[in-house]
């Protein structure tokens, strides 16, 4: 990985972690969050530490390697893109045949992880590397791009019960539901900071199939995460401190609902960003009602 115009890669270093997102871990604690929940669904309180460690660096590789992977596919559109025209590919620090290795090397050691665990957590471990590898190129087929990136970060939840339990009981995929309506609805946000420089481009996202009703759907979709997280409570089991949990989830939703009233960057930004707290909250409410249980 060698390029003379470019100099040697561990030159280049701090481009790496930003085609990474290492300096920018918000997608890394969206996509824990949801995981972690369905370790604890599925342990009935504290999972296994060897599955625990497993997943929390399988989270870390495969969201990087998901960012990589985007940025593989937009390479030619970022620059185009206020929020992107700095980032590694688009500026040209870093080549396409780079970042197409990084991303098999972030995988494989994703994979490695998976060997540890049984037969069904691997065989459930293609469908999550082909949802990561499709999603990007998904925004020039489809405006729904988001619900692919929902099934994407939804599906560590079936791969954690399988690691937990050996099995996949029915309950889950209501977290698995729930997961996905919350990623469409956060990443609707997101892509509503995009909306103008997309729409010249030729860019696909709910953001813009949506228009006027963006809120109105956002709106919606968090209603049915939490509708949905309420059905998972009741399955499992859980109890007051859960849903105390749901309930704070709840606020947020309102509170971004706020922040994005007038469509702008920023705000939109913020409301995105909002959503760690969303999530954190959950299972922190979740662990708390287990450890009284």
């Amino acid at each position: 990985m060698i390029s003379a115009a470019r100099g040697p890669w561990y030159q280049r270093l701090p481009a790496f972690i930003r085609l990474m997102r290492l300096n920018r871990p918000i997608g890394t604690w969206l996509l824990m969050w949801p995981t972690l929940w369905a370790l604890w669904f599925a342990a009935g309180g504290l999972p296994d530490l060897e599955v625990l460690l497993i997943f929390v660096l399988g989270v870390i590789l495969m969201r990087a390697a998901g960012c990589v992977i985007n940025d593989f596919a937009d390479r030619n559109f970022d620059g185009h893109v206020e929020r992107t025209v700095n980032r590694p590919l688009a500026t040209g620090e870093i080549s396409a045949r780079e970042a197409l290795v990084l991303f098999v090397l972030l995988a494989l050691a994703a994979f490695v992880l998976v060997l540890f665990t049984n037969p069904l957590t691997l065989k459930l471990t293609p469908v999550g590397l082909l949802l990561a590898a499709c999603y990007p190129f998904m925004k020039r087929y489809t405006h729904f791009p988001q619900v692919v990136l929902g099934a994407a970060f939804s599906w560590a939840i079936p791969m954690a019960f399988a690691a937990q339990t050996n099995s996949l009981p029915p309950a889950l995929w209501l977290v698995f539901a729930a997961n996905l309506v919350w990623t469409v609805a956060y990443d609707t946000a997101y892509a509503m900071e995009d909306r103008p420089d997309d729409l010249k481009v030729g860019i696909k996202s709910t953001a813009v199939f949506f228009g006027r009703y963006d809120r109105l759907m956002i709106g919606l979709l968090q209603l049915a995460t939490l509708g949905l997280l309420i059905a998972a409570g009741l399955a499992f089991g859980r109890g007051l401190l859960y849903f105390a949990g749901l309930g704070l989830m709840a606020a947020l939703f309102a509170w971004q609902q706020w922040l994005i009233r007038d469509r702008q960057r920023g705000p939109c930004l913020r409301a995105f960003l909002n959503n760690h707290y969303a999530g954190m909250l959950v299972f922190a409410g979740l662990v708390a009602d287990y450890l009284i249980d």
